[in-house]
């Protein structure tokens, strides 16, 4: 599933196209997503100028003087930027076309778990969007920090794994990301989140910037379908330090990295490092 590194490295690929030209049509294939397709997107959108491409989390926010068309990329979705001049027939899981005057940004989801939504200005800013109001701090954000992950960890007993993964506190730290920012933190999955001290939670919010946005210089990660707009896969699995290395000696002290199933998602860790 593309996380938050993916999905920046797709709004960073898309905004130099998009940003300040107009929408010529919308093509709508297919409709049939995690939600519906709004019926009327394509008039809604018709002669609409791109003011600006944000992200939340794992949404991407496009905004138009009328509102705002939200993408989720479900777990194999991809939106790519192709050249309207060269432009290949739409293949079977090709659901939407938003067509400019050169080129073509073309959404792809083979399983249907993605979403394309509108939130029209009147009814507030997008971040009121009902998927979008509950998440938690965005990573590189100035509320994100040590001492959040501290207040709003005190009194749970689940794991810090499973309280990153949650987006409550922190949006976008997925499984991947998760373990390689605990091994960064020197900090065992399997902690109870609030046993943390407010000394490891800071530690912790350095990982967790650190390793997105290493993962965002690498293009995201790529272990099945994600691409990136211009059609390049990302390398940060590569360099992981422990995820998918259970068996392989730990790159900082040559321990056995071991392997554990937490709320059916896989952990990786390293016994010494990891304490």
């Amino acid at each position: 599933m593309p996380e938050l590194p993916e999905v920046e490295v797709t709004r960073r690929g898309i905004e130099p196209y998009v940003r300040g030209r107009r929408v010529l049509r919308v093509d709508v294939r297919s409709g049939a997503l995690r939600w519906p397709v709004p019926p009327e997107l394509d008039q809604t959108l018709a002669r609409r100028e791109i003011v600006e491409v944000g992200r939340r989390g794992k949404y991407l926010l496009f905004e138009v003087d009328e509102g705002w068309f939200i993408v989720h990329l479900g777990m194999t979705g991809t939106l790519r930027v192709l050249p309207l001049a060269s432009l290949p027939a739409a293949a079977k899981h090709d659901h939407i076309d938003w067509i400019f005057d050169e080129f073509v940004l073309r959404y792809r989801d083979p399983r249907r778990f993605g979403a394309v939504l509108w939130h029209p200005r009147g009814a507030g800013p997008v971040s009121m969007h009902p998927l979008l109001a509950g998440l938690g701090a965005e990573p590189f954000a100035p509320e994100f920090s040590g001492e959040l992950i501290y207040r709003r960890t005190r009194a749970r007993s689940i794991s810090i794994k499973q309280a990153l993964l949650a987006g409550d506190i922190v949006v976008g730290v997925g499984n991947i990301y998760a373990s390689e920012s605990l091994f960064r933190a020197g900090v065992r999955p399997t902690t109870a989140a609030g046993r943390l001290s407010a000394a490891r939670c800071a530690r912790l919010a350095d990982a967790v910037r650190a390793t997105l946005s290493d993962a965002i210089a690498r293009g995201g990660s790529t272990l099945r379908d994600f691409v990136g707009s211009n059609g390049e896969s990302g390398y940060f699995q590569l360099d992981c330090f422990v995820y998918d290395r259970a068996g392989s000696p730990c790159r900082v002290c040559g321990t056995v990295v071991r392997h554990l199933v937490q709320g059916q998602r896989s952990t990786y860790y390293c016994p010494r490092c990891q304490r």
